[in-house]
């Protein structure tokens, strides 16, 4: 920072680099790049070809991520071997002559259990390629196998997609629920979260629950005639904290689980009553003990994500569809309900869509703005909001304009409306930021 910037308290410019390497958000395999296109092409052909081992090794290079490091395989004499990693879990596996077979270890038995046995049935009948199984004596696993002339890209595909994210999901699901009969196998990969990060995201989690609950209880809005309003803070709310703690097992299930409530086509559920059943959720999760929430925090590599391509038309269309409603709640005295729907319209889209790349670095930075001591606890030096609480006006339009410059080989036609944004306050920016990202222009040459 100059002089200048220090007489004058001016943010410095915007380094995309500063801070620690942590990632935020759901992982998503949908950003391909070129070389894992022609990787797929050629696992197609290789395939049509009846080269089934040539195809299951161009079809790992089309899994690859580079930045992830998060596949690997060899081939020795006539098999191939081959490991990928998702979340907690590492998947193993071989291919030959005669067939493909993998697998993933879940955790070592420690006794029988008729409800566990029970459970792992009851997942076994819902999954439609892969099924749990007990190796050797002690090892609970998920297991696919198939002839390798069977193995085409679009079947491994699927099947390894269903294995990963069972494996990845169950372990922490069926350690948290029966840990008197199972115990963790295989999480040496992982990198653990240090104290201070952990408590940092568990003081989040609390006062983040705890506002709202605080707010509601106030008295200000009427739960009965007003369902939309409690609606927006809560699952504004919901999506924030699975977007900014990335947390595994059982809170990331409770998440997802509100979320699948609340939309459910359900026409006996009235707002209310969903809202009841969020607040509740809410609650639990508030009241569980802090060193089950700590062991939820790690980082891990992925191969496959849940979340659904969309084209920018589709976040504009959730905008226009969101963003008007918050007229009425700032005109009727009602700030935070109305700062509520950029941040439910930010997290919805990115819980939901994997959006195009500036889209989504634009919805994370919109994050990054308004948590601002949350990112600065945890490392991150860059300033985003002034003193006062307003925006900071100079390192916000940096972080803009470098997001743009990144992406314009790919998007030429991207330029960001600057100038339309209001720097007022969070409300007013939230409101003109959303509306920049609507007008952008993604179309390619």
């Amino acid at each position: 920072m100059s002089i200048w910037d220090t007489l004058f308290n001016r943010a410095p410019a915007y380094d995309p680099a500063e801070g620690p390497n942590f990632r935020f958000g759901r992982y998503t395999d949908a950003y391909k790049s070129p070389e894992n296109y022609v990787a797929w092409d050629a696992s197609l052909t290789a395939f049509e070809n009846g080269d089934y081992l040539e195809s299951c090794a161009s079809f790992m290079a089309y899994l690859r991520d580079e930045q992830e490091d998060n596949v690997k395989w060899h081939r020795e004499d006539e098999k191939l071997y081959f490991e990928f990693y998702q979340g907690s879990k590492r998947v193993t596996g071989f291919a030959d002559a005669g067939q493909l077979r993998a697998s993933a270890d879940i955790a070592m038995l420690k006794g029988n259990n008729a409800d566990l046995l029970h459970r792992l049935t009851s997942l076994n009948y819902e999954m439609k390629y892969s099924r749990f199984a007990i190796k050797g004596q002690d090892c609970l696993s998920i297991v696919f196998d198939t002839p390798t002339n069977d193995a085409s890209p679009y079947k491994l595909y699927h099947a390894l997609k269903e294995m990963a994210l069972n494996a990845d999901k169950q372990d922490d699901l069926l350690l948290d629920e029966f840990s008197e009969y199972l115990s963790p196998t295989e999480v040496t990969h992982l990198r653990e979260l240090s104290p201070e990060d952990k408590a940092r995201k568990l003081e989040f989690l609390r006062s983040r629950i705890q506002g709202v609950i605080d707010h509601l209880a106030a008295g200000r809005i009427n739960p009965e005639e007003q369902p939309g309003a409690v609606a927006y803070l809560l699952l504004d709310l919901v999506y924030r904290l699975d977007y900014l703690l990335i947390p595994e097992g059982y809170t990331m299930e409770a998440l997802e689980r509100m979320h699948r409530m609340y939309f459910a086509r359900e026409e006996d559920q009235p707002v209310t009553y969903k809202n009841i059943r969020l607040l509740s959720e809410l609650q639990h999760l508030l009241r569980r003990a802090p060193e089950s929430f700590a062991q939820e925090l790690y980082a891990g590599k992925s191969t496959f994500g849940i979340t659904l391509p969309a084209n920018h038309d589709r976040l504009a269309n959730l905008i226009d569809n969101e963003l008007p409603n918050m007229d009425w709640y700032q005109d009727n005295s009602f700030p935070t309900v109305a700062q509520a729907i950029p941040g439910y319209v930010v997290g919805y889209a990115l819980f939901n869509y994997a959006v195009p790349p500036p889209d989504r670095d634009l919805l994370q930075l919109y994050y990054r703005i308004c948590e601002n001591e949350y990112f600065r606890g945890l490392g991150y030096k860059q300033q985003f909001l002034e003193r006062d609480g307003r925006p900071a006006r100079r390192a916000i339009r940096a972080a803009i304009s470098d997001i743009a410059e990144r992406h314009s080989a790919t998007y030429p036609r991207l330029r960001p409306g600057l100038s339309q944004l209001n720097f007022s306050n969070l409300l007013d920016f939230g409101r003109s930021y959303l509306f920049m990202i609507r007008e952008l222009d993604l179309s390619k040459p």
